[in-house]
């Protein structure tokens, strides 16, 4: 039995993450879950949130978390495999922009004389929002 998966996350852009780890917990959209090894195979649509890659099996702090914003997770004997979106790790997070953006979302959000594109508007204040928690260490937060 494996003790280890192995985890490679990639954007259109480039290879964002190649490891191996314990654990692996992602921003299903129907909810976050886990993937641990030995995990019967298996693919997901991802939503906006943490992605942790874990020493161990335990609930202890992620080595590394990444904001995703949307894509796909596929589980392969002990292979997982994302295809995000957008993938940013925690201290490459600009966090000045990230506050900038969720004000920027919000005006948009509350102006009312304006014809705003609402979903646009509330796609950027969700994004906004997990950059932030992530880079605050409140990736666990809702």
């Amino acid at each position: 039995m494996a003790d280890r998966i192995h985890i490679k996350i990639l954007t259109a852009e480039k290879t964002r993450c190649e490891r191996d780890a314990g654990m692996i917990v992602a921003p299903g959209v129907e909810g976050e879950f886990g993937v641990m090894p030995e995990h019967m195979p298996f693919i997901s649509a991802l939503d906006s949130g943490s992605l942790q890659i874990k020493s161990g099996l335990k609930a202890e702090e992620p080595e590394k978390v990444y904001a995703i914003h949307g894509g796909f997770l596929q589980v392969n004997e002990n292979d997982v495999l994302v295809l995000a979106t957008a993938a940013e790790p925690k201290d490459e997070i600009d966090v000045e922009r990230a506050k900038r953006s969720r004000e920027r979302a919000e005006e948009r959000l509350q102006s009312r004389g304006e014809k705003i594109d609402r979903v646009r508007a509330e796609a950027a204040l969700k994004r906004a929002l997990v950059r932030l928690r992530v880079a605050s260490n409140r990736w666990m937060e809702a």
